[in-house]
């Protein structure tokens, strides 16, 4: 699902990455973790299109198939709309906007139909469970609940991987938990790869593997 061979980020003096590989395959779900400065969220940042790596002779990143590095602006846009979900520790929600609504703006800016996006996005509030907050907007709802509706507009494209930036480290340690086991349940019920970057031990020891970064690298 996902090949990265070689990835370095330099800013200026500043080497954050230092030839990181790895492989994560179809389905599995993936925690990174390691201090503060280790290059976590730089590597997720690259991992789901959002930066690019510094160009080196044999850096490469494929995402399902698609050479990501060769792509062009508006195509690496394109394939990160309908292909990558993204789950951050402040859920980004837009406050002038219903749970419903916000759900639903990945598939709109993917031009799908507007009626199966809506569907969609109740089937996908629904099963999180809050198929009554459908028309509360974020300032109406809990931490939990805001952090849901992040995760279903995570999905709303059905994406091939989920990437999670310290997704509990706003929540209590009972929503937390939830939040946990509920990565694990989108995985057998949708088949997704989750990559989750956590400061949270008890999340990082669930994850099929763990990988550690220590100073720009995996170790």
């Amino acid at each position: 699902m996902i090949i990265a061979n070689n990835l370095h980020k330099k800013y200026d003096e500043l080497h954050v990455l230092k030839g990181v590989s790895l492989h994560i395959k179809k389905g599995e779900i993936v925690s990174i973790v390691g201090a503060s400065g280790a290059g976590k969220t730089t590597l997720l940042q690259i991992l789901g299109t959002l930066d690019l790596p510094s160009k080196e002779a044999s850096t490469s990143l494929v995402i399902n198939g698609e050479d990501i590095l060769n792509m062009k602006d508006k195509a690496m846009s394109q394939f990160r709309n309908l292909n990558l979900g993204f789950i951050f520790q402040f859920h980004q929600l837009l406050p002038e906007f219903t749970a419903l609504e916000n759900v639903c703006i990945p598939g709109f800016i993917a031009k799908r139909n507007k009626k199966d996006v809506e569907d969609e996005a109740k089937k996908l509030l629904d099963f999180l469970g809050l198929s009554h907050r459908i028309n509360h907007k974020p300032n109406e709802l809990s931490g939990g609940e805001q952090q849901r509706v992040a995760v279903a507009r995570a999905l709303i494209n059905k994406p091939a991987v989920i990437f999670a930036d310290e997704p509990s480290g706003n929540l209590d340690t009972n929503t937390a938990e939830n939040l946990h086991q509920l990565f694990f349940k989108l995985r057998d019920e949708f088949g997704q790869t989750f990559v989750i970057v956590t400061h949270n031990e008890e999340l990082a020891n669930m994850a099929d593997r763990k990988l550690v970064m220590v100073d720009g690298n995996i170790v």
